[in-house]
């Protein structure tokens, strides 16, 4: 089955479902309250208004409206203050188009809230900050007690300009096809490109403008010190931005760890067999798990090499509308479910159950759960902007790595990244992009000890740079673990603190990996 632009984000995605991008305060001596005259709460300010009129808040130079902040396929809303944010979308020619930023602020509980601010940095690359805001927000609520959260969706994605290819992605989905085509991508590229480019410059919607896009609503807003925290690909942003812009930062959170150094696409392969094997791992040294499943690595290998051999059509019953669907079954198509069920704990548990329902001729399990994650990873990523990022700052690194031929994912991400990157117009790269990180700013590091996209040696290799950090590995957890246990509350501890190295973290002794699935019931008692 060839891979499509769509399955493309699903297996290119450094991050699986998150982005934030937080901050705080607004200016110096800006009131927490909207225009209104002085002691009057932010209610009866909204109420004083004139009918059909929304409240606005002043901050720094830009007035912001209330809003609400919705969330695709729920009828749930945030109340946020929304702003459109101007720039320029070429910074080197002046008279270049404007592109219109979509910039937030959640508003903090306290009435005179800190003076600095959370910024909230989303993964991908391609995620919008305002629209998976909802997915992080439990895990930073307790810093809503003192702090604004600023929101702003990263230049190509959400509501900033996205670099959306509906048709050609809607004409690629309907189609199928045996086996990986170069020349396909290429053209389902190009057809992208040209639908792009009528409103866009792709060349420029890249890390480093996007840094400079920060730091513009930075100044507008009054200057704030800002409290950065990355989710995965965010965690490239928010290394970028303490880079340039070093007293800028109060602290930094990287949660999923994507070192400067790292060239995306490259450890794939690698990150996800390690991931894997020790997952299965698991299974076979619990009895009732290897009694059931035997290995569930050597199946998962055997079922891939039966499907490389004999893709096919099987059919399995929609989990959302319940009809019964057809899809061609493949290796390609088994490595990217696989390869998602791996991003969480939840769904890793249910691998060996599902891989072996499926080596018996049941799809059902392996499919239907697929489509809900793929359903809400591919509603919420920005193909269009994740290659302007991959294609300008990583695809020429790339080498060739015949070591990963025979690993579950094989060679197939640096192809594809070839393919596409053939086609997709290139930004610039500065010559220190790749630099390590190396600050003496407060900086904490989470990761998940089975994360099969970025996995704790990363945060390991960055924090080899920094003098005032600490790195914390969350055990039985996967990709993104910012919300696990009680990674909310010493996230809290560390940002009001800010001293990583004392933080009392032996809570996170409680956690454990999610118990094994012996069939659908769950596991063994």
């Amino acid at each position: 089955m060839a891979l499509k632009p769509r399955t493309v984000l699903r297996i290119v995605a450094v991050v699986a479902g998150l982005g934030l991008l937080a901050w705080k305060q607004w200016g110096p001596h800006g009131a927490h309250q909207p225009d209104a005259p002085s002691g009057q709460t932010a209610a009866s300010a909204a109420k004083a208004q004139p009918p059909g009129k929304r409240p606005t808040w002043r901050i720094g130079t830009l007035t912001l409206t209330a809003c609400e902040l919705g969330r695709s396929d729920s009828g749930l809303t945030t109340a946020a203050w929304c702003a459109p944010f101007e720039v320029p979308e070429n910074r080197a020619d002046p008279h270049s188009r404007k592109i219109t930023l979509k910039l937030a602020v959640i508003r903090s509980d306290a009435q005179v809230p800190a003076k600095d601010m959370l910024v909230f940095l989303a993964g991908g690359p391609g995620q919008a900050a305002t629209e998976t805001w909802p997915m992080v927000a439990p895990a930073l609520a307790p810093l809503l007690a003192h702090r604004d959260v600023l929101l702003i969706d990263q230049r190509g994605t959400g509501g900033s300009n996205p670099l959306d290819c509906k048709a050609t992605e809607k004409a690629a989905a309907d189609a199928e096809s045996a086996g990986f085509d170069a020349q396909r991508l290429r053209t389902q590229t190009a057809q992208c490109l040209s639908e792009i480019q009528a409103k866009a410059d792709p060349r420029f919607y890249t890390t480093t403008v996007a840094v400079q896009d920060l730091e513009d609503a930075r100044r507008a807003l009054g200057s704030p010190s800002f409290d950065l925290v990355g989710v995965s690909y965010g965690t490239r942003v928010a290394q970028q931005y303490a880079m340039h812009h070093p007293d800028a930062v109060r602290s930094v959170l990287l949660d999923g760890v994507v070192p400067n150094e790292l060239v995306l696409g490259e450890d794939f392969a690698r990150n996800l067999d390690d991931a894997l094997k020790a997952q299965f791992a698991r299974c076979t040294a619990e009895p009732e798990c290897k009694a059931r499943f035997g290995n569930p690595y050597q199946t998962l290998y055997q079922l891939r090499d039966a499907l490389r051999a004999n893709p096919h059509k099987v059919s399995f019953r929609d989990p959302q509308s319940f009809q019964s669907v057809e899809r061609t079954l493949s290796d390609d198509a088994l490595v990217s479910v696989v390869r998602l069920f791996a991003y969480s704990p939840v769904t890793a548990a249910l691998l060996p159950l599902s891989i072996d329902e499926a080596a018996h001729g049941d799809v059902g399990p392996l499919l239907g759960q697929a489509k809900l994650i793929s359903g809400d990873l591919g509603d919420s990523m920005n193909g269009g902007m994740q290659s302007s990022v991959i294609c300008s700052e990583d695809a020429d690194l790339l080498a060739p790595r015949p070591q990963d031929a025979d690993t579950m994912l094989g060679t197939r991400m640096i192809d594809t990244l070839q393919a596409v990157c053939a086609v997709w117009p290139r930004g610039t790269r500065p010559a220190d992009f790749h630099q390590p990180f190396k600050s003496a700013v407060p900086t904490l590091l989470l990761s998940g000890q089975y994360d099969p996209v970025t996995p704790p040696r990363y945060g390991d290799e960055v924090l080899a740079g920094l003098s005032h950090a600490r790195h914390l590995v969350l055990q039985g957890q996967g990709h993104n673990v910012i919300g696990a246990g009680c990674a909310p509350k010493l996230v809290q501890r560390f940002i009001e603190d800010l001293d990583p190295k004392k933080l009392d973290a032996s809570c996170l002794e409680r956690l454990q990996p999610t118990p094994l699935f012996i069939d659908f019931n769950g596991a063994t008692p």
